[in-house]
């Protein structure tokens, strides 16, 4: 581009940032209707304002080669927003054909290995880390944007607060995960988090973030291999595990659903590929799954 399309395209560009924002778009929806205008524009080297129907049909064509299908699904309706929005044009409609799903099961720990890989942590901050994100059913981020005043000891339930979709939800608060993060947060006894950034206790008290979600995952990894561990695990697949292990004890679909915060029933039914079900009680059977867990929390935070 010349500086005076370079000029044009930031311009375009600035007022597709300020529509999203206005529409209430979340962050996250912002910065990748905005990478779906930068990617085609640096694809072209010209501004979005000049592309034909044909550009756009190329373009796509490439895509779906070398990128996965959310991200061709996503930049079709960044640009889409781009369009209406910002181009007053209409969207001239690229038929993309979606290529053939894989269905891959996650690999699911055994509640051994949970222990394993519980007990293998050597310190008291990934410990209750992992503790917390399994014995709830937690993502990754949802256990870092925890603080002291979602844990309600008196109900046993935790607020999880702007989940996936930017939903509220409340979830079964297992006694020994309480005892954990008790164990945890008088070590640093920060205000506003239950897990707050810092390499010591100190540091954690005054900490005005939580850990970083980054050094967290590296962290996982490592103490992954060094528990012998081989499957293909992640922060995410507690979650995973959480599931399964619950309607393997006989939890029902409808619970497992709740507690979990899945909004589509047939998300939920996934673990019933991975494990048998019978019928129990929510909360009983939560904290009896969590008090069968043979734990030793370190004292090094």
């Amino acid at each position: 581009m010349n500086k005076a399309q370079q000029l044009k395209f930031e311009s375009l560009y600035q007022q597709h940032i300020s529509a999203l924002r206005r529409q209430g778009k979340a962050a996250s929806t912002i910065d990748v209707y905005a990478r779906a205008v930068r990617r085609i524009t640096e694809f072209y080297d010209l501004c979005p304002d000049r592309l034909t129907p044909e550009h756009l049909k190329e373009y796509f064509s490439a895509l779906v080669q070398s990128h996965s299908w959310s991200t061709v699904k996503v930049d079709r309706n960044g640009l889409q927003f781009f369009y209406k929005h910002i181009l007053n044009k209409t969207w001239a409609w690229v038929d993309i054909v979606k290529p053939p799903q894989k269905k891959v099961l996650p690999d699911i720990l055994t509640r051994n290995e949970i222990e394993r890989l519980i007990n293998g942590a050597r310190e008291l901050r990934y410990q209750t880390f992992m503790l917390t994100a399994y014995s709830m059913g937690l993502r990754l981020g949802e256990v870092l944007g925890l603080q002291p005043g979602d844990i309600d000891s008196q109900r046993m339930k935790v607020h999880v607060r702007q989940g996936k979709g930017r939903k509220d939800r409340f979830v079964t608060l297992p006694t020994a995960s309480l005892l954990a993060l008790r164990k945890y947060w008088v070590t640093h006894r920060n205000p506003d988090w239950l897990f707050p950034a810092g390499k010591n206790p100190e540091a954690r008290h005054a900490a005005s973030r939580t850990m970083d979600r980054g050094g967290l995952q590296n962290a996982f990894k490592v103490i992954v291999k060094s528990c012998g561990i081989h499957k293909d695990i992640t922060p995410h697949s507690l979650r995973h595990c959480y599931g399964a292990h619950l309607m393997e004890a006989g939890l029902n679909l409808r619970a497992i659903q709740q507690e979990m915060g899945h909004e589509c029933p047939k998300t939920t039914a996934l673990y019933t590929q991975l494990t048998d079900t019978v019928n129990q009680h929510t909360d009983s059977l939560i904290n009896e799954l969590m008090d069968s867990l043979t734990l030793t929390l370190n004292g090094e935070v």
